[in-house]
């Protein structure tokens, strides 16, 4: 399988859209990223593997990343590939670390050539990781209703009518992905269409009404509608917003935040006291744009100062001091609490 490989220094807040299945591996920089209008913080350690369709933009100009484009081919449709690529609540990625086999495809040079094993040791990978819980079955099961989602969203099929088209007899479909995913069926076509209908608004010309009846919307007032409920704005407010300077400027001020103090400051009231929101909005409010808590938020990024640091050598005690920890004992059970390893362990890896 022939691939492109390129080492770029992304611009900021360029909006770089995904033509091909595409890896993105972090090399250098610190800051967020935002993928099909979600804002990430912890990319860090990770391979990330956009589907065609998607876009990715860098919220910070100090990243160095190789990307790498795979020529289309029969490899994709692969159902153990496409777990990297179709991705049902967050991105598709890889915990590089963790991963030997991808170190080994992915040296220190992007002049190497790149087959398809990178592909193969991924997908491994992803269910080694095992993110939802499932077994190997369910999780085709899964992706199957995901990808008779991704393919007839439009027609505005139901739940039962999704589960009936795929003959999964013997499955409690319903059930599993409430089970797994934490969502219905439901929620997850209309995640489908939300996503969808930003793209065109905020990517194209398209009026509304065009919009709404390219998605599938018989009456334009009604799809005005399910925006509104699904987003908090109208189209109209949400085409004047996803302007180049005005776009996710709440997720930016916030990751600004948390970079300049999450060592010194954990808690959430500080974060609510200086954007000048109580800590119930300020929560609400990070939950609707980035699709996490404020709490995971500042955890990843103690996370992975504490990592820096112990690969840097720092003893436990220097790191749990420098973050703030009363004591080195309740930094450990931190690490090992967000981890599932001690600080001692994964010093150990690294040095």
């Amino acid at each position: 399988m022939k691939s492109c490989v390129n080492k770029f220094h992304p611009e900021l807040n360029k909006v770089y859209f995904i033509n091909r299945h595409s890896l993105f591996h972090i090399l250098e920089g610190n800051g967020s990223i935002e993928v099909d209008f979600k804002s990430y913080l912890d990319w860090h350690d990770k391979l990330i593997y956009l589907d065609k369709g998607q876009y990715i933009k860098f919220l910070s100009d100090n990243f160095v990343v190789r990307r790498i484009e795979f020529e289309d081919s029969d490899l994709f449709k692969s159902q153990e590939v496409r777990v990297l690529f179709k991705h049902l609540v967050s991105l598709g990625y890889i915990n590089y670390q963790e991963c030997e086999d991808c170190q080994q495809f992915l040296d220190s040079t992007v002049l190497g050539k790149v087959k398809k094993d990178i592909i193969d040791v991924s997908s491994d990978q992803w269910f080694c990781q095992n993110p939802f819980g499932a077994a190997q079955e369910e999780y085709q099961v899964i992706f199957d209703v995901k990808e008779l989602i991704d393919e007839h969203y439009v027609n505005h099929l139901s739940s039962q009518e999704i589960v009936d088209l795929l003959s999964l007899n013997g499955y409690h479909v319903h059930d599993l992905f409430r089970n797994k995913l934490g969502l219905s069926i439901k929620r997850l076509w209309a995640n489908k269409m939300v996503l969808e209908s930003k793209k065109d608004i905020a990517f194209t010309d398209k009026t509304i009404q065009e919009v709404a009846y390219e998605k599938g919307f018989k009456d334009p007032a009604y799809f005005n509608r399910f925006f509104k409920r699904e987003t908090g704005q109208q189209p109209v407010e949400f085409r004047k917003a996803s302007t180049y300077e005005g776009r996710n400027r709440f997720a930016e001020d916030v990751f600004e935040l948390i970079r300049a103090f999450h060592k010194e400051k954990h808690s959430l009231e500080f974060y609510a006291g200086q954007m000048n929101l109580s800590i119930k909005t300020l929560s609400r409010k990070v939950k609707k744009h980035l699709n996490t808590s404020l709490g995971l938020l500042i955890r990843d990024e103690l996370v992975a100062s504490a990592k820096q640091r112990l690969k840097q050598g720092l003893s436990v005690k220097e790191i749990a001091h420098e973050l703030h920890f009363e004591e080195a004992n309740h930094f450990t059970r931190f690490f090992k609490n967000s981890t599932g390893i001690t600080p001692t362990v994964f010093q150990k890896k690294y040095n």
